[in-house]
């Protein structure tokens, strides 16, 4: 899925997810210099927010289907 696709909370989940894994010491899934990353000061947050800007992230978002509904005629047989 693109990252349009997403609403602002799987979003903030994904994001924060992927942070805290950063922060526990998990690699990165992009290329950053040395001075990439004091840039962005090694923010764990950065990082998973450029992962998920470059469509890397490795979590993705699990939507329930909606259950097709049993026709009344199915019922009644049963």
């Amino acid at each position: 899925m693109d990252i349009k696709g997403y609403t602002k909370y799987e979003k903030a989940r994904m994001l924060g997810s992927r942070s805290l894994q950063i922060a526990m010491g998990a690699p990165f899934l992009v290329k950053l210099s040395k001075e990439d990353l004091e840039r962005i000061r090694y923010d764990s947050f950065a990082i998973a927010k450029l992962e998920f800007e470059q469509g890397v992230i490795p979590i993705t978002v699990k939507r329930p289907m909606p259950h097709p509904e049993v026709p009344e005629e199915a019922k009644e047989a049963a």
